[in-house]
């Protein structure tokens, strides 16, 4: 008799637990699928972002929006690469992340003031954020002289007559 009472309490407790955390289990979900990355990036960086600002951030993805799903996605990509490792590899990984999602890889003042708000717990420095931005965005940024230059590489047919 006891073990039924233990298991109808594990029960109870299993579904407690479940129904408290849907809506941060669809938001962080959603945010993975989209990304096809390991949920584990999404939960460690609701984590480290503590309760309260954990919370809105669930709330600001549960709006379920694809631009409220591609600034929670820069967020997860300044906290990566700003905050957690700024090498080569890590910086092509989540670009490459970002691409194959079709998200956009370019990251705004907007996208730093908002990682700024959800990272507030992690006491960020907002000037490294904006540093790490434009250093970020300078990075991948197309040449100047390739784009004054652009016109260049087109030819024309005409141009190559054949001289016999």
């Amino acid at each position: 008799m006891i073990w039924l009472m233990l298991l109808t309490l594990v029960v109870v407790f299993i579904i407690g637990f479940r129904v408290l955390n849907s809506r941060s289990r669809r938001a962080t979900s959603a945010l993975t699928k989209r990304l096809n990355i390991d949920p584990v990036y999404v939960e460690s960086l609701l984590s480290l972002m503590g309760r309260t600002a954990g919370e809105e951030f669930v709330a600001y993805l549960s709006r379920d929006n694809e631009a409220h799903l591609s600034n929670a996605a820069s967020v997860l990509l300044i906290w990566q690469l700003c905050l957690v490792d700024e090498s080569e590899e890590n910086i092509a990984f989540w670009r490459g992340v970002l691409r194959e999602a079709w998200l956009p890889t370019e990251l705004s003042s907007e996208h730093v003031r908002l990682a700024l708000k959800f990272l507030r717990e992690l006491e960020p420095d907002a000037q490294e954020m904006h540093a790490f931005r434009l250093r970020y965005n300078a990075r991948f940024a197309p040449d100047s002289n390739t784009v004054e230059n652009g016109s260049n590489n087109v030819v024309s047919i005409h141009s190559h007559s054949h001289h016999h």
